[in-house]
């Protein structure tokens, strides 16, 4: 990353910015419970020693290493690190009042250097700071550098920030100096940044899309766009093809916006009798997107936005939302967004009514000529 000379942003660039917050859910119960965080802290399910049949709601870097991750079975979890007395894992239920109160304090900090700011989660949100520092990236850099020393000195939380001129990018950045990191990424840094990596870490691009690809002999973002943007077509298709040279190229979207749109594509499904496996619930959510976004593709749209739809016993019903940066219509994209949303927010130790999964923040990709179609289910 160049840090000299990096000069003002052109009159039509933005500076955008995306902030991450580090591990946060488990973050915010190491303060709040005052424990080690050298620790493997695992939040869900009850692991009932192994035998427990929920999943991972989330855990801290600790556990990672441990290969645990979100939506994990907590008894695979429990494999790979046991709790006491047998081994090092600390679990517990997760606090999503504390969560809540910690997000709205990051965010008030957030978003007074922002001309346009956008929450996308509650860990995450993005900036467009371009006249705040009027066109200046180093002056870009030392204001998320005083933010995230700010956000550490007075909430305890660590975060990290990309730097770039398009959605895409910034969020991109945020991922490469984890945890508690800055990356910036100049206009003309863009071609440079994509050698080499793998076209997995890019946002929008899942697995399935990765092994056709690597089929043809392509891994990395650079030996995909040296292909063209026709060649690439022939194998991965027109609209894939545009984008990822967009993307490349720093032509997305540089749009922060705090207004949701308000059309969608959504389904849902109410079980015949309340559902305590969490397990089942997923596999249920996972069909429920397959279903949406299918129905997105038939009428030639995108989205952005994706949520999540929980109503518990008794009626009670909590709709959870996580945005992208870009519009896609890519399946395996929505369906990790929905199983992590579900993973983070479901209450464990409560029976599930119905589920549900929307596609919010429609767009219709330039590319695609189609009737617009918006009749919820």
């Amino acid at each position: 990353m160049k840090e000299e000379n990096a000069g003002t942003s052109s009159s039509n660039e933005r500076i955008l910015v995306h902030c991450d917050l580090d591990a946060f859910f488990a973050s915010v119960e190491i303060l709040h419970r005052s424990l080690d965080p050298e620790r493997p802290l695992i939040i869900g399910s009850d692991p009932k020693s192994g035998r427990g049949r929920g999943i991972v709601s989330t855990c801290n870097y600790a556990a990672r290493a441990f290969g645990i991750r979100s939506a994990m079975p907590i008894g695979e979890a429990w494999r790979r690190c046991p709790g006491a007395p047998f081994g090092t894992g600390h679990y517990i239920h997760g606090t999503r009042g504390l969560y809540n109160r910690a997000s709205r304090k990051v965010m008030a900090m957030l978003r007074p250097p922002a001309e346009h700011f956008e929450q996308a989660g509650i860990d995450e949100a993005y900036l467009d700071i371009t006249n705040e520092v009027e066109g200046d990236w180093d002056r870009a850099y030392a204001l998320c550098r005083d933010l995230q020393k700010s956000i550490e000195a007075h909430l305890g939380l660590t975060a990290s920030f990309g730097i770039a001129p398009t959605r895409i990018l910034a969020k991109m950045s945020s991922e490469i100096n984890k945890p508690n990191g800055i990356f910036r990424m100049l206009p003309d840094e863009t071609h440079e940044f994509f050698v080499e990596r793998s076209l997995r870490e890019v946002p929008g691009i899942g697995p399935k899309r990765a092994t056709q690809l690597a089929e043809w002999g392509f891994n990395t973002v650079d030996e995909a766009y040296e292909l063209g943007e026709l060649a690439l077509g022939r194998i991965a298709g027109e609209r894939f093809a545009t984008w990822l040279v967009q993307v490349v190229d720093g032509d997305t979207s540089s749009e922060v916006s705090p207004l949701r749109s308000r059309k969608s594509i959504g389904k849902e499904n109410t079980f015949s009798s309340d559902e305590h496996d969490n397990e089942r619930v997923l596999e249920r959510l996972k069909t429920l997107v397959e279903t949406v976004m299918a129905k997105a593709k038939g009428i030639g749209v995108a989205g952005r936005l994706c949520e999540v739809k929980v109503r518990y016993t008794g009626f009670e019903t909590h709709t959870h939302g996580r945005s992208i940066p870009v519009a896609m219509d890519d399946v395996d994209v929505f369906t990790r967004l929905a199983v992590r949303l579900f993973a983070l927010n479901v209450d464990h130790q409560r029976p599930i009514r119905l589920i549900g999964f929307r596609l919010g923040q429609l767009d219709m990709p330039p590319t695609r000529q189609a009737k617009l179609a918006l009749e919820e289910e």
